[in-house]
């Protein structure tokens, strides 16, 4: 009966909260890229932008976390098959074998074109531009053929150590994954925290668990740069309220399509280029998503080390969580 009119109740609820929930569009997002903006908060030549949050007191803090010693990785494996969702594969070359090679040597050559939404990899600030703008009011021009002038991949060189927070979402809404194109919106962050029982501090690193691979391995790929679950616009305040330093997905953050005429990627706008915070995409979250639930602890140790790339506008990336 409870169950029953649960959903009875539901069902009223979610027109309702769709009539009242504002709509954002692009004057919104704009409007929002000064609000919310992190320009000058660490100086006129702040390269490093959200991480600053990530304090030495933090970093001990996030060690303490560490009870049981496990670790679990973050990346997806590599892919090397062309598919809907991997338009540019891995490309792996053996050019020494154990086959007939006289020498003592196995040798390979690795080539990657990580952006998109195939390869986990981390995005640096210099990633995108904003009415000729990137991060703390850099010229776009200083994204140049040689590299990023500013604001590089090179900055975070002495990598990521912090507390990561796991927003499960298909154990919120009791699924298996969340469908393509679903959006999250900041209730939904604050019904995890209360269900979690752990609430967002400044320097956190937020992970956004969709089920993506999940929904993948059991249906097969599908245009998820067209077709995501992932965070709505609307989420962008709560970040800055919470002064989060990483957002990281099992996507790429973005709901797709974003519901936001004119705006394709509005987290992204948002998070990189007024709040300087770098984003984590595609990360493999079902191993870490599994070790959080048999333990029923959803914050923990997250270290990450990107390559180091002068100019790189971002890296190929393998983040650990340890419990």
């Amino acid at each position: 009966m409870r169950a029953a009119l649960a959903l009875v109740l539901t069902g009223l609820l979610s027109p309702l909260l769709s009539q009242t929930r504002p709509q954002i569009d692009k004057a919104t997002i704009d409007k929002w890229m000064k609000e919310l903006s992190n320009w000058n908060r660490w100086g006129p030549a702040d390269q490093v932008g959200a991480v600053n949050l990530i304090t030495p007191a933090k970093r001990r803090h996030a060690a303490a976390l560490v009870r049981d010693g496990v670790s679990v990785s973050l990346s997806h494996d590599v892919e090397k098959q062309k598919g809907p969702d991997n338009p540019s594969p891995f490309e792996h070359v053996m050019t020494a074998t154990g086959v007939n090679n006289p020498g003592q040597y196995a040798v390979d050559r690795l080539a990657v074109s990580y952006h998109g939404w195939a390869h986990s990899h981390m995005d640096a600030l210099c990633h995108m531009f904003w009415e000729g703008k990137l991060f703390n009011g850099y010229s776009q021009d200083q994204v140049d053929a040689s590299g990023a002038q500013k604001l590089s991949i090179l900055n975070w060189k002495n990598g990521i150590f912090t507390r990561a927070v796991l927003m499960d979402l298909p154990r919120l809404k009791k699924v298996d994954w969340l469908e393509p194109s679903t959006p999250i919106y900041p209730e939904d962050l604050d019904e995890w925290e209360k269900q979690a029982r752990v609430r967002v501090s400044a320097g956190d690193l937020i992970l956004i668990y969709t089920g993506r691979w999940a929904r993948r391995a059991a249906k097969g790929p599908w245009e998820i740069s067209s077709n995501a679950a992932g965070l709505h616009a609307s989420c962008a305040p709560w970040l800055r309220k919470r002064d989060v330093a990483i957002i990281g997905s099992d996507g790429a953050s973005d709901v797709m399509p974003s519901g936001v005429p004119g705006v394709r990627q509005p987290i992204h706008q948002l998070v990189l280029i007024a709040m300087g915070m770098p984003i984590f995409d595609n990360l493999d979250l079902e191993a870490v998503a599994k070790a959080a639930r048999e333990r029923n602890r959803w914050a923990f140790l997250l270290t990450a080390a990107p390559l180091t790339i002068p100019g790189g506008t971002g890296s190929p990336l393998n983040p650990i969580a340890t419990f």
